[in-house]
């Protein structure tokens, strides 16, 4: 019996171990070439690892199994056959909206981790994506019929003609739960232990201090308003926040090189080279994808490199290699409504900068109070290599870049 192994793929030079998070095909199931058969993670990241072959799935290891990398963790039999498609089935989302025939489906890693949840099979699961691919849309909105969409049953009234029982009915946050549901417990995913540990890493090793600073930002504004139509025909993308203080960055890191350094043991190490890391929110936690050699590129470049990072960490497809070796970090916590934080350093980066939701206020301009987009601004930085003149500076001239693009532009 023709049996092809399946093993951990290699997953960086640094990385000797890998956790499998997830089975995305059963135990005995047929998957084709090319399907995503696990989920799994490392301390740095998370990927899809997809079926080698066609044939019947066998696991060997179990979900949240720690495994060594190019150890074998699945075989598959190659001799095995396709099941028969079974008939489809027509369903209904409401009284009159018809649903697509009902397909099986593969379920992105989000979709997956919300059926298992809801305890619904992806086999009575319609997915919408590219090839019927359940996305987690699908999955939400059937976790949704098979709990809270259901009606409660009606009572046929007693035969003495007493009204019908009044059924409880009480659900979400106030119903009852009895003890044993008021608490659930999980193991932490290694890319949460990870992301725990070097925060408290950060906060133990370096000597963090942050300087504050505002930036007005109605000449951006001004800016996307009047050009954005013709850059996003001309190249694909609009003019975003984050390309201009990427570029602004730039400049600082430029005029002000001491930020972009690092401490290695008793030694500074000065890099002569400018990889920008910009925070993504993802559902497993903040990762921090890297643009290399931003200062060679244009702001529609930045735009489409940030958004293919951001697209990639959100999707599981992100490698140990789009995370390493970023000189400056960016952090935008303003995407959630943050006023104002302290953005924690990520080592051995030496600055991060913290952007923040744009607020009108009321600022005084020529000596006139005026109603303006204000932005407030964070730098966090280590103060054994970074003095606090040097850091308010670095966020000033940022602060410049920003009310004044022109700046940027002509590199003035």
């Amino acid at each position: 019996m023709p049996v092809e192994q399946v093993t951990v793929p290699k997953a960086g030079e640094s990385i000797t171990e890998a956790t499998l998070n997830r089975w995305f095909a059963p135990d005995g199931a047929f998957v084709q070439a090319d399907q995503p058969l696990f989920e799994m993670g490392t301390d740095k990241a998370s990927q899809e690892v997809v079926a080698p072959v066609a044939g019947v799935v066998k696991h060997l290891v179990k979900e949240g199994e720690t495994v060594a990398i190019g150890a074998t963790v699945a075989q598959i039999n190659t001799d095995a056959n396709a099941p028969a498609a079974a008939p489809a089935t027509a369903q209904t989302r409401g009284a009159d909206a018809p649903r697509s025939p009902k397909q099986e489906g593969i379920p992105s890693p989000a979709a997956a981790r919300v059926l298992a949840e809801a305890g619904v099979s992806a086999a009575d699961v319609t997915g919408t994506g590219p090839g019927g691919r359940i996305l987690k849309e699908d999955a939400v909105l059937a976790s949704s019929e098979a709990s809270g969409g259901r009606k409660p049953p009606v009572e046929t009234p007693p035969a003495n003609g007493a009204p019908p029982k009044q059924q409880p009915t009480q659900q979400g946050a106030n119903a009852p739960r009895s003890p044993s549901q008021r608490t659930t417990r999980e193991p932490m995913s290694k890319i949460r232990k990870t992301i725990a540990s070097r925060l408290l890493e950060s906060q133990n090793t370096t000597a963090t201090l942050t300087t504050f600073n505002e930036a007005d930002m109605t000449a951006i504004q001004e800016l996307r308003a009047k050009y954005n139509v013709s850059f996003e025909k001309k190249h694909g993308t609009k003019i975003g926040f984050m390309s201009v203080f990427v570029k602004a960055a730039i400049e600082a890191l430029k005029a002000f090189p001491l930020v972009n350094a690092k401490i290695d043991g008793a030694d500074i190490i000065h890099q002569h080279f400018y990889d920008i890391g910009v925070a993504v929110s993802t559902e497993k936690g903040l990762m921090v994808p890297v643009i290399r050699n931003v200062d060679q590129m244009g702001f529609a470049d930045i735009e489409k490199a940030i958004a293919a990072v951001a697209k990639k960490a959100r999707d599981n497809k992100i490698t140990v290699n789009d995370l390493e070796g970023g000189t400056f970090t960016i952090t935008n916590g303003g995407v959630f409504g943050s006023m104002l934080s302290t953005p924690i350093l990520n080592p051995p980066q030496c600055a991060i900068l913290g952007m923040h939701t744009v607020q009108k206020r009321a600022v005084v301009v020529n000596d006139q109070i005026v109603i303006r987009p204000m932005m407030y601004l964070a730098l966090s930085y280590d103060h054994r290599l970074i003095d606090g003149r040097e850091a308010v500076q670095f966020l000033v001239r940022i602060k410049e870049c920003v009310e004044n693009p022109e700046r940027i532009l002509f590199e003035i």
